[in-house]
């Protein structure tokens, strides 16, 4: 299992939300790029960015950003929020960024996914952000009525290779992931599962990896000093 340290953004400074509530949010750090190289020179496998002003109003606000600290570091880097056109997803993948996650429209937007996997194949994730285990949109303001299992296993079936989980209740809250829900999500689909929310400790990290799962985005864990990045990406490499 390979851990991703994230970077969230709002108005180019890294955030954390509680919840997915934009209303509380705060500033964890003084610089993206400085908190992208930091996590680069720690050995992350990737860095996982969100432009959450994008995630709110559907284009890239952040997108500058986000691409110099792509091609300033060594790790790799996934982005999501606001990722809403092919456009987007080309400009990303052109300007440094390895993988990009859908969200909002692949739910909304079947046609655009399918011919996002037909071009750039496994550089498409998706995410899949859920509250009370249906999948929300735009920002995680709005549910819809897909159940998580169903969507998964019907993203599968369209050819999407890596599904990115998040269970919004535990974002930003320390809690601890939802290994119930994660534990049912790999058995359901074979696609590499990548768990986000609510990661707190090493203990946690140890857990998901006992799940057998592709990868663990920590954010708020790092940033309060609760996870160390060095140790977990050790644990992480060790043999089960």
């Amino acid at each position: 299992m390979i851990i991703l340290p994230a970077i969230d953004m709002i108005a180019g400074k890294p955030v954390r939300l509680y919840q997915g509530d934009y209303a509380k949010s705060e500033i964890v750090a003084a610089s993206v790029l400085e908190t992208a190289r930091t996590f680069a020179e720690s050995g992350a496998s990737y860095v996982h960015m969100v432009d959450l002003d994008g995630a709110k109003s559907g284009s890239r606000e952040n997108a500058k950003l986000i691409a110099e600290t792509a091609q300033s570091i060594t790790s790799p880097v996934e982005v999501g929020g606001g990722i809403r056109t092919m456009d987007d997803i080309s400009w990303y993948l052109e300007n440094g960024v390895s993988r990009v996650i859908l969200g909002t429209v692949a739910v909304e937007n079947e046609a655009l996914l399918k011919e996002a996997l037909s071009k750039y194949g496994e550089k498409i994730a998706v995410g899949m952000d859920c509250r009370n285990g249906y999948v929300a949109t735009r920002g995680w303001l709005e549910s819809s009525q897909l159940y998580y299992l169903d969507f998964a296993k019907h993203l599968e079936e369209l050819g999407v290779r890596n599904i990115i989980f998040t269970d919004i209740s535990r974002d930003g809250t320390l809690s601890g992931p939802n290994l119930e829900m994660l534990k049912e999500l790999s058995e359901h689909v074979s696609c590499d599962i990548t768990a986000s929310g609510g990661v707190k400790n090493i203990e946690d990290i140890k857990a998901l990896k006992e799940l057998g799962l592709y990868g663990a985005i920590a954010g708020k864990a790092i940033y309060t000093k609760d996870l160390d990045l060095i140790q977990a990406i050790r644990v992480c490499q060790e043999d089960s």
